[in-house]
């Protein structure tokens, strides 16, 4: 008798159970933590296995003109400088999402691109100065601002953008300093 309460079949039945319970949660719980890391684990392992590296752009949305956050996967380059080519042709490629407007008419391409001791000389077509077509009185400075920020934000080492349309420098963007701080693109998202 002595040897089945201890074993938790007679008498105080009740206090097992709750224990049993108990460790039934907290082994529910392990087993889901085991799972998440090993699925985590699995997908960081083909993530790098695949050779990519994540990529922010903004595009503006069609009805509101708010900003629309894109992430898309690039493939890893082998330098900074072929990165930020690819990076600012896809800005020009424009976003996926239907209701987003791009940054800069469909015809403006990428004309050259220069990355040197942490400066980016970008020159891009005559078609950025064009306003689009799709969003009637929409500002050139703010796709030239977004781009601008856009590289300094996926791009920690480079320090500086030199922008140039069809070879002419675009001056610092208006009500911005020399880091892209204070533009028009601080001020859609609510800064200064």
């Amino acid at each position: 008798m002595v040897v089945m309460r201890s074993m938790g079949i007679l008498g105080s039945g009740t206090r097992i159970n709750r224990r049993n319970k108990s460790s039934f949660r907290v082994g529910l719980v392990v087993r889901r933590l085991v799972y998440l890391l090993l699925l985590g684990g699995f997908a960081f392992i083909q993530f790098r296995h695949l050779n990519q590296v994540r990529r922010t752009f903004i595009f503006y949305s069609l009805g509101d003109g708010k900003p629309a956050v894109e992430n898309r996967l690039l493939s890893r380059s082998p330098t900074e400088e072929i990165a930020l080519r690819r990076y600012v042709e896809e800005v020009l490629w424009g976003p996926v999402a239907p209701d987003s407007l791009p940054l800069f008419s469909r015809e403006t391409r990428l004309r050259s691109l220069l990355y040197r001791d942490k400066v980016v000389y970008l020159d891009i077509s005559e078609d950025a100065a064009l306003p689009l077509e799709e969003a009637p009185g929409g500002d050139v400075f703010l796709g030239l601002d977004t781009l601008h920020r856009g590289i300094l934000r996926n791009f920690p080492a480079v320090q500086e953008v030199r922008l140039f349309i069809q070879g002419y420098e675009v001056p610092v963007l208006p009500g911005t300093d020399e880091r892209g701080n204070g533009g028009l693109f601080d001020r859609l998202m609510g800064g200064t």
